[in-house]
């Protein structure tokens, strides 16, 4: 089974993405993966951590002149600011971190110990980790994008495809609509001035997906639940919605359900409310996924909060931060939906080397999902 696991502190030597699973054969391409944690690093309302570190990945283990063995992939991202031991203590929590909850769980009054693995550093492991996955998609088609769609109040009102892919990406918003960019801004520097924060929506496409991936048979292996499940354990995410999403409660059954028509020799939907996702298996629409991030939670005029050393009121902790990291989130989330896509097309065709899985995922759409390609 594809799985992944991260280690290391955000102040720490580096960060490490354990990947296990990846058939053998794949040729990976880390300049693509270094491509990947750029993305991640950009973004208008950055802070200046980003200025600091310039994300590499090193690999480790589990390649053979750039080809997958089939054994655990070990990527290691090293941290410039590297001073976990010299980093000054962290006694008042900051609302809305995992701060508090963290130093009560663990029975420390120096939250230090928490924040330095529940920083969104650890995102640029995942990233990677999802990079991998990305690239063995592509040996199937399958693309998979992202772009943001709300900065506070500012809405982009557009649905993106493919070809829009290289505009995303040259916007520090990775939002392509010019005008709604520049308001976009306007209200990172407006919560700049008020030493605020300010969140955003971001939308997540996957496109030609194959029919068929995740399972209706029991509840935790519903495609749809996994995806949301990677989703919101990325830092600041606190809602995620598949097509319609929140909007299907308002909508009549008769309005909302795609019908299912012929066009040609092939079987589509006339719609895509359903986010390309029913019964917890992929149909073979795009699948549309958005994700809510809330403020960051690290604030220049801070919050309330209460000295844990000494019991009294005080402001709560200041660490260095963003205005805004909506856009490095959608980069994180399109890491999150490749690596459940990828880890949901291994568990439907299995296969030890790719050439094996493209050979059952051949049958497969031979026999049942020709008609969605």
């Amino acid at each position: 089974m594809l799985n992944f696991r991260t280690a290391g502190e955000s102040h720490g030597k580096a960060l490490i993405a354990l990947i296990e699973g990846i058939p053998a054969g794949l040729k990976l391409d880390l300049d693509q993966i270094n491509s990947e944690l750029a993305e991640r690093q950009k973004g208008y309302g950055r802070g200046g951590r980003m200025l600091i570190e310039k994300d590499r990945v090193e690999a480790l283990s589990g390649l053979r002149k750039g080809i997958t063995l089939g054994s655990p992939i070990t990527l290691m991202i090293p941290n410039k600011d590297e001073r976990i031991d010299t980093a000054p203590e962290v006694r008042v929590p900051r609302p809305g971190h995992a701060d508090l909850a963290g130093a009560l769980k663990y029975g420390t009054r120096d939250a230090r110990d928490i924040l330095e693995r529940a920083s969104a550093r650890e995102t640029a492991a995942r990233v990677a980790a999802g990079a991998v996955a990305r690239q063995l998609l592509s040996r199937f088609g399958i693309t998979v994008f992202g772009y943001v769609i709300s900065i506070g109040r500012v809405f982009c009102d557009c649905r993106l495809n493919v070809s829009d892919i290289p505009a995303i990406r040259a916007s520090d918003l990775s939002c392509p609509d010019k005008k709604a960019a520049k308001m976009m801004r306007a209200e990172i520097d407006a919560a700049a001035k008020r030493k605020d924060t300010v969140g955003g929506v971001f939308e997540l496409i996957a496109k030609n997906v194959p029919p068929g991936l995740g399972s209706h048979v029991q509840w935790d292996l519903k495609l749809d639940g996994k995806i949301a499940r990677s989703i919101l354990s990325i830092q600041a995410i606190k809602g995620v919605e598949f097509g319609a999403g929140f909007a299907s409660a308002l909508i009549p059954g008769s309005r909302l359900h795609d019908s299912i028509v012929k066009s040609g020799k092939r079987i589509v939907r006339g719609s895509n409310n359903c986010g390309g996702i029913e019964g917890g298996m992929s149909n073979g629409s795009d699948i549309v996924v958005r994700a809510a991030m809330k403020p960051i939670a690290t604030l220049y005029s801070p919050l309330k909060s209460v000295d844990l050393v000494t019991g009294k009121q005080s402001p709560a902790s200041v660490e260095r931060s963003d205005i805004c990291a909506v856009p490095a989130a959608c980069v994180v989330g399109e890491a999150a939906l490749s690596f459940e896509l990828a880890r949901a097309l291994l568990e439907k065709t299995g296969g030890d080397s790719i050439r094996e899985v493209e050979r059952n995922m051949n049958g497969y759409l031979k026999q049942a999902g020709a008609a969605f390609r």
